[in-house]
Parts: structure tokens; C-alpha cells; sequence
């Protein structure tokens, strides 16, 4: 089926911003020689190991900086233009303490509404609980130190149908004699960011070190979504998860990957998804933990529980689907109201949210804490620190609030579900790529496998996972990392 351009691409010369200097230039890294990147874009050159050339420049702020052509010698040939981080520098920066100064100044002149008696997390997130977060978030809380950690992987930028695409690209350091790593791309969703995959890249590039098998090895690649973090947003309608796996698939390409595995959830669900629908004989095997799928109908879900052997339902679904009107209705209802108003109105509560830290804080976390275990509402903290740590959480948190993306990033709820949930072609188009799906029990809503088969039809793993929810990679990254590689063994044996 035809898939519409949304633009043409970009060529000429091209300034392109590592991670370090995106940081300082914006006063999010404390401490970072600013540096210019100056290098010839190639109208579509599929080269591996992108050509890298710098120079120093003097630290101006962003708005000034002025795109001109480079005086260094370029090797001939189109190579994608990207440029990697520079190494971090300890000195302090001034704009890195306006914005820590800005940040404390919000925090310190919050307004909380105290929380009404045994409510725990039953009302969202308790502002008693927020108070903790704001202390640790206020003095403990080392943004430096968390820099450090996300330039561990190099970082990229390169710009496709005229935006900046940011990605991490993680390979392996010394793959085993006679291996070829596989080239793995992992989409990441909302409110999640690049961050999510950090502790499954190594289990994933370095899996010998790790405890796991080394037969499958992956050199893997984690773009930002569009107007998600480091990824410049679109300034017109019409970036949706269609667009968005068209700009990935192109991304891919620019590396020099002719075929890849695709890694999905959330939102990267959907985006991979559509690139195996996009481009089927360049996407290798899809692996998702979550998926979109049509409702099978109401007499299936009555009668499910019933009769599960007639309807395709094992004992493990029945568990996690029944009582229907509690652990699937109810429980939707309690979880998507975000969604009814990011698929609607996102710019609205975006003014909020984008000027008040504490109110980001609050509304991202919750989510990090009913979508990890439905139970969890149940906690007065929202068995936040159950699996995850606060520096991991408050670090994601900083990625939406440094960037001013979480307005931009609400907007593809809109994008995709302004039209009505499902109410797009491409969702009642089946998917005709090899899959593997990981059925993790506290996700929003389960999947049985005779569900995921239909939108599926080569669907060659299905796993019920011991324990996750929705943000898996984040949560139980060797539980994915075992899966990811269960299922290429079964792609490839084949």
C-alpha cells in the first residue's frame, strides 16, 4: 500500500549537536566545553561508520550559533551527518546552575494540597509522598552524576525530513571471533524515553559479561521519538506513528542496515509495527510487549471465561483477563483518563505541566507507579522504589523538563487517536513479519496469543513472563534481554 511522504530530504550542510553540547548549550550539563559539528550531509548515502569531523568553536549560545560551511577537508562519499559526544568536562558551567537555580527556586515555591485520609495513591499521585520526592529531587538529587550515566553510550543526531533525529547507537565492544552482531533497533514510548533501554544494552551487546547467552549479539539503536526529548518536534500536524517508523526505517538506511530486528512497546509498539507493515523484506523479526490489536468481540469476552478452550484461552489468560468487568474495564477506566485528554486537547494541560516542575514530577511518575503493578495504588508511595530508584525516575523526569518535550510529546496522542481509537488503515492491516511477544502479567491490559495471532499471523513466540508490567525494559531488563534473544533463536533456526 502506498505509504505518503511527509517531506523531502534534507541536504546541504548541516550543524548537528552532541548530546554534551545539547546539554550545555541549554544549561542542562554542568560543566561541558561547547563544540561545534560541521559535516556534509549525502542525499541518502547507506555507508556504515558515519564520517565524524569537529572543531572548536567559542561558547555561544545556541540562538547564535551560525551554520556555515566547514574549512576541514571532507573524505568524498555521502555519509549520513552525525556526530558523536564529547567526553565530559568537570568544570562547572554558569548555565547549568541557572537551570538547577530555576528548577530549586519551582520546587521550593510549590503549592501542595494535602491529601484526603487512606487514600494512597487511589486519587493519583499523594502529596504527601510528592513531598519526599521534592526533598530528595530538591538536595540530594545529582544531576551531574546523572549526565555522566547518559553520555555512557554515544549519541547522535542527524536530520531526516528536515528534523533532528536524536539516537543512541550502542555496539559491542569485542564480539566473539567469527560473530556478526545484529542490528537491533528498540522504540521506547510515553512517558518513557531513551533512557528506558540503558540497562538492557549491555545485557543485550555484552551478554557473556552479563550471565546470559552469548549465541545472539546485537548491536543496538534507540532513537527519541519526535518531539520526545533530544528529537526536534514537528511545527505541523501530522507526525504520527506512521510518519514516525517512515523517519526511523530512513535512520536505519543512513546506518547501512538493509535488514533489522525492531523492539517495541507502548508507543515503539505501534512504530514497529508499522515499519514491518511499511517495509516487510527490511524488517527482519518484530518483538513487541504490548500491541494494538482489535477487540475480538463481546461474545468472546462473556463467554470467554466460560468456555476458554472453544474461544483459544489458556488457564494463565483466563487469570489475567478475568473477572472481565474489573481487571479489563475497570481497570481502564482508571488508567486512561491522561489518554482522553492528551488524544484530544494535549496543549492544554502541556501549559501546566511545562511550566511546573513538581506538577511534571507528579503526573509521569504516577504512571511509573499503577502501570508497573495495578496494586501499587494500594501503597503510600506508590511502590515507586519496588523497581526503580529515584535518580532513575527523577532522570527521565529531567529529559521532559531540561528538553520542554512534554507538551510536544502529548501531541502524539492526538496525531494518532484524533480520528477515534483503532480508526486508522493501518490498524486492521495484518503484519506479515516473523514476531515474538512477551506477555508480561501487570501490563494495562493483557493479550492472550490467539489475539496477538490474528494481527500476527507469523507470530513464532508468545511468553507469559514471570513478573512486569508496562515498562518492561526498564523493569526487568533480563526478562526482555532472555525473550529478545529466545525469539531470534527461533526466527533463525527456522
Amino acid at each position: 500500500m502506498p505509504w505518503p511522504e511527509a517531506g523531502r530530504e534534507s541536504c546541504g550542510w548541516k550543524f548537528s549537536s552532541p548530546l554534551c553540547w545539547v546539554l550545555s548549550s541549554t544549561g542542562l550539563f554542568p560543566g561541558t566545553r561547547r563544540k561545534r559539528c560541521l559535516l556534509k550531509m549525502g542525499g541518502g548515502g547507506l555507508g556504515r561508520g558515519p564520517q565524524l569531523q569537529r572543531t572548536r568553536a567559542s561558547a555561544l549560545s545556541r540562538s547564535r550559533l551560525p551554520r556555515r560551511r566547514s574549512r576541514l577537508p571532507l573524505r568524498s562519499g555521502n555519509k549520513p551527518a552525525l556526530c558523536s559526544a564529547p567526553p565530559p568536562n568537570p568544570s562547572p558551567s554558569p548555565g547549568s546552575r541557572i537551570l538547577l537555580q530555576d528548577l530549586h527556586w519551582r520546587i521550593d515555591r510549590v503549592r501542595l494540597t494535602p491529601p484526603l485520609e487512606d487514600v494512597r495513591f487511589h486519587f493519583g499521585f499523594n502529596s504527601k509522598y510528592l513531598r519526599k520526592v521534592l526533598s530528595y529531587w530538591r538536595n540530594g538529587f545529582d544531576w551531574r552524576k546523572q549526565v555522566e550515566i547518559l553520555n555512557r553510550y554515544p549519541h547522535f543526531k542527524t536530520k531526516i525530513e528536515g528534523l533532528d533525529i536524536h539516537f543512541i547507537h550502542v555496539k559491542p565492544h569485542q564480539p566473539p571471533s567469527g560473530c556478526t552482531p545484529k542490528p537491533l533497533l528498540m522504540v521506547h514510548g510515553w512517558p518513557g524515553s531513551f533512557y528506558e533501554f540503558y540497562k538492557i544494552i549491555p545485557l543485550l551487546t555484552d551478554p557473556r559479561n552479563h550471565g546470559l547467552s552469548e549465541e545472539h549479539i546485537f548491536e543496538v539503536i534507540c532513537p527519541s521519538i519526535p518531539g520526545y526529548g533530544f528529537s526536534e518536534a514537528s511545527s505541523k500536524k501530522g507526525l504520527n506513528s506512521v510518519a514516525t517508523a517512515r523517519i526511523f526505517y530512513k535512520l536505519m538506511l543512513r546506518l547501512g542496515f538493509q535488514e533489522f530486528y525492531v523492539q517495541g512497546g507502548d508507543w515503539g509498539s505501534l512504530i514497529c509495527t508499522n515499519m514491518a507493515q511499511m517495509v516487510p523484506s527490511h524488517v527482519k523479526g518484530l518483538h513487541l510487549n504490548m500491541a494494538f490489536v482489535l477487540n475480538p468481540g463481546t461474545l468472546t469476552l462473556l463467554l470467554g471465561w466460560r468456555f476458554p478452550r472453544f474461544f483459544g484461552y489458556t488457564q494463565r489468560d483466563i487469570e489475567l483477563l478475568y473477572p472481565f468487568k474489573e481487571k479489563v474495564f475497570y481497570s481502564l477506566m482508571r488508567e486512561s483518563g491522561y489518554m482522553h485528554i492528551q488524544g484530544t486537547k494535549p496543549d492544554t494541560v502541556g501549559c501546566a505541566l511545562n511550566d511546573s516542575p513538581v506538577g511534571l514530577a507528579a503526573y509521569i511518575l504516577e504512571k511509573f507507579s499503577t502501570w508497573t503493578n495495578p496494586e501499587f495504588r494500594d501503597l503510600e508511595d506508590g511502590g515507586l522504589d519496588r523497581k526503580f530508584s529515584l535518580d532513575d525516575l527523577l532522570t527521565n523526569v529531567m529529559l521532559y523538563w531540561t528538553t520542554g518535550t512534554i507538551t510536544s510529546s502529548q501531541r502524539f496522542y492526538k496525531e494518532n487517536l484524533g480520528q477515534g481509537f483503532m480508526a486508522n488503515k493501518h490498524d486492521r492491516i495484518k503484519v506479515h513479519v516473523p514476531t515474538g511477544f512477551a506477555a508480561f502479567p501487570c501490563e494495562l491490559m493483557h493479550v492472550p496469543e490467539k489475539w496477538v495471532k490474528f494481527k500476527y499471523p507469523k507470530l513464532l513466540s508468545y511468553s507469559y513472563m514471570a513478573r512486569g508490567g508496562h515498562f518492561a525494559a526498564f523493569e526487568e531488563p533480563e526478562l526482555l534481554a532472555q525473550d529478545i534473544g529466545k525469539f531470534v533463536g527461533l526466527l533463525e533456526q527456522g
